[in-house]
């Protein structure tokens, strides 16, 4: 489980993320958290070097399943919406934490070093058996595929989902 404050997640490699973000946090050119309109309506995730940001059909606590695999794993065909992009990991330590959370509480992974390929499927779920604040939304499981990568491939989306789906 990890809380979904305002609807989202990060997984950021966050010392290059600090200092990536310290450098450009006042461009008003760059959505924050990555989140563009493209993003919110069609990928459903933000991405900024060194971070994704997952978006949530809830703000509550949510499941998620993080795996680091050693290639591509197949896809899970009970997914509803399927995107991939790249990530660059240069310390090949990842943290998990959301807006109303520090970083440095959340849970950490260690992953391969270097440039990552993530895939984020939205598999439909029931609710989940600890208790959650209840709000409104559908529930999902947040499945975060992992694996390492000799070259960027972009954003891309695997199995689109409905355009109406949060909320």
């Amino acid at each position: 489980m990890i809380d979904a404050d305002h609807g989202q997640f990060y997984v950021q490699d966050l010392d290059p993320y600090d200092a990536w973000i310290a450098e450009h946090a006042t461009d008003p050119d760059l959505a924050p958290a990555g989140w563009t309109k493209e993003a919110v309506y069609v990928h459903r995730i933000g991405v900024e070097p060194h971070s994704i940001s997952v978006g949530t059909a809830r703000d509550d606590m949510v499941e998620s399943l993080i795996t680091v695999h050693t290639s591509a794993p197949t896809t899970d065909s009970t997914a509803e919406h399927i995107v991939e992009t790249d990530l660059d990991a240069p310390t090949g330590q990842l943290t998990m934490s959301s807006p109303g959370t520090d970083p440095g509480d959340g849970p950490s992974l260690t992953v391969p070093g270097g440039l990552l390929r993530v895939r984020v499927s939205y598999v439909p779920a029931g609710p989940p058996a600890s208790d959650t604040n209840g709000g409104p939304g559908d529930h999902f499981l947040y499945q975060v595929d992992l694996w390492p990568s000799d070259r960027a491939h972009g954003l891309v989306i695997v199995k689109q989902g409905p355009e109406i789906w949060a909320g």
